[in-house]
């Protein structure tokens, strides 16, 4: 049967902290009465070079003009890639482009956060109109900028009770009260990933090197105790935190072999996640909560295993088709530009702590 709703077409585009490339998702967006629905089209992930993803990993402790030229050079590179895609998957321009870009900054108590890909940048190297750094209005309105995903999956996944994404750092996301909560969890692939790099590979497969390694309990100790993990909701991670905190523990136990670092890290980020998951499956529910587990990190068996053991049957943990466990963030991306062209809220103050619900991002070429 044919699908009468009005639609809307977009492509969304997502640069996250694992820095692992750019992942580019082509959707058409489906509006109901009361809710959305979504199909992808097509995507796929563009691939960074080493010498990229070192720029990008670097590009914090750039002086303030040679900032400015690499917001260009994202920019643009986004604007090449997505006609290339389009190109590739022989598709129509979509209507819009909804750009996360690449986080470099993110202190937002101090009032700050930038994401490098300039959406002028974009839209001059593709003329397809852009909507783009969607964080910066909700730190200006007292908020934590982060996470916006959440928005994304009460429209489209409010099938599930929690949705958990692992990218570079997780979150979560979940109704109560009928008011969304969300927040940020702990690093996940920005750690692994970083172990992984000292074995010479991009990140553990199926956390193989983990499973073969031994959890330090004193480092496991150390990491717990960090004092993000008793801060209340809404909160956030970024690049800055993960630097002054987590990597001076993962200093402090080099001694220990990658193996053995990495079965530790795998350790703490599973109960972090168990205990935050667990303790809202206390609440009573009709029926078993059902959890959508999305992001790279995902895709890690052994971790996953583990998480599945602590939660002791609290919920159902459910992992969809690799699709939507790579490119779920690009398609919520693509739907807040989609919201930002209708000028319709695509920010959600109960998850972000900012003042109010308010409709983010910056339009270029409309």
């Amino acid at each position: 049967m044919k699908n009468t709703a009005p639609s809307f077409t977009a492509i969304g585009l997502m640069s996250g902290t694992s820095c692992d490339g750019l992942d580019i998702a082509y959707c058409e967006f489906f509006k109901h009465s009361d809710h959305w629905t979504y199909t992808i089209t097509a995507a796929k992930t563009v691939g960074y070079t080493d010498s990229f993803v070192k720029k990008l990993q670097d590009a914090s402790s750039m002086s303030g003009k040679d900032l400015m030229r690499f917001d260009r050079e994202f920019g643009s590179f986004c604007g090449k890639a997505v006609l290339e895609f389009l190109t590739e998957y022989r598709l129509e321009a979509p209507a819009v482009i909804g750009s996360h870009g690449h986080t470099i900054f993110h202190t937002p108590t101090q009032g700050v956060t930038c994401q490098i890909g300039s959406g002028a940048a974009l839209y001059a190297a593709c003329s397809i109109p852009v909507a783009c750094d969607f964080r910066s209005i909700d730190v200006a309105l007292g908020g934590q900028g982060a996470p916006l995903v959440p928005l994304g999956d009460q429209l489209l996944f409010s099938a599930y009770d929690y949705c958990l994404n692992l990218g570079g750092i997780s979150n979560i996301s979940y109704l109560k009260n009928n008011t969304v909560v969300a927040f940020d969890i702990c690093p996940v692939n920005m750690v692994l990933n970083h172990l992984a790099g000292l074995l010479g590979v991009a990140y553990d497969k199926d956390g193989a090197a983990a499973s073969s390694g031994k959890s330090s309990t004193s480092m496991l100790e150390e990491l717990n105790h960090l004092d993000f993990y008793q801060q209340p909701a809404p909160k956030s991670l970024g690049k800055e935190w993960f630097e002054q905190n987590f990597m001076p523990v993962l200093e402090k136990y080099k001694r220990l072999s990658i193996n053995d670092r990495l079965a530790t890290c795998s350790e703490h980020i599973a109960f972090q996640m168990s205990e935050v998951v667990g303790a809202q499956c206390l609440a009573p529910l009709p029926n078993q909560p059902k959890l959508l587990a999305t992001g790279g990190g995902a895709f890690n068996k052994h971790l996953m295993k583990r998480f599945a053991e602590l939660l002791k049957g609290k919920c159902n943990v459910e992992i969809p088709d690799a699709q939507t466990v790579a490119f779920k963030e690009a398609l919520i991306f693509g739907l807040l530009g989609v919201l930002r062209m209708q000028k319709e809220n695509n920010v959600m103050s109960s998850a972000t702590g900012s003042s109010r619900d308010h409709c983010g991002g910056a339009l270029y070429g409309i």
